[in-house]
């Protein structure tokens, strides 16, 4: 697929602050998607001392979640850790992996923060509006907001809320098991984000795309469900 870059990455931690702010702005709320029929995740992995960014790619055909394809890309590290901006460090590899894909996924499930995140701009947001593609961001842990604790059950949710605001949902996607963090990244509702993620989400806490994702970064073996 073919990427069209809207900015560039030599930037400074002030700018790319900046850029946040202003870009937040054109990220779609609401379901503006088609069919879904491939889901892609993405995950990004480092190595050589946090020198290289190792992004990986998933696509998985969403009525069986059997893996269709799949890429890596190194890419050197240019932008220095500053949490909140991790997107200036990773996505770069991230859009070179999505271009040595023959087709694009329909969704995309990313490992980190789409709204929820300080400035509502978070590495889900930021990927969807380049790459053109609805896109949720599914974090492990909480980046910015305020929640209750779900319930224990499969499918169980409580807002997550950041000044006034609900930026995200925390979901138990199985008994008993930590919660995962889900917002919306671009041209996905809220709603419709999460009864994917739990579409996607079968005996493990992680949603298949960006589990498989995960592996993938850390390893150069094709990823097995």
């Amino acid at each position: 697929m073919k990427i069209s870059q809207l900015h560039s990455w030599s930037l400074s931690v002030p700018e790319a602050v900046a850029l946040q702010k202003d870009l937040s702005r054109q990220v779609v709320r609401d379901d503006r998607l088609g069919p879904v029929r491939h889901v892609g995740g993405v995950d990004v992995g480092f190595e050589d001392g946090g020198r290289i960014a190792r992004a990986a790619v998933v696509v998985l055909r969403l009525a069986d979640l059997s893996l269709t394809t799949w890429a890596i890309a190194r890419r050197e590290v240019t932008f220095p850790y500053v949490p909140g901006l991790l997107s200036f460090r990773e996505m770069p590899a991230v859009l070179d992996a999505l271009e040595r894909l023959e087709a694009a996924p329909d969704l995309l499930l990313c490992d980190g923060q789409g709204l929820a995140h300080p400035r509502r701009f978070g590495i889900a947001c930021h990927l969807g509006l380049i790459a053109g593609l609805p896109s949720i961001g599914v974090a492990k842990s909480r980046l910015v907001g305020t929640h209750d604790e779900p319930g224990p059950g499969r499918g169980d949710r409580a807002p997550l809320v950041d000044r006034g605001e609900v930026i995200g949902a925390v979901l138990r996607t199985r008994i008993r098991v930590k919660p995962v963090y889900v917002s919306i990244g671009h041209r996905v509702s809220l709603e419709a984000a999460i009864d994917y993620v739990m579409r996607c989400t079968t005996r493990y806490r992680l949603p298949e795309p960006t589990r498989l994702a995960d592996k993938l970064s850390r390893s150069d073996k094709p990823p097995l469900i």
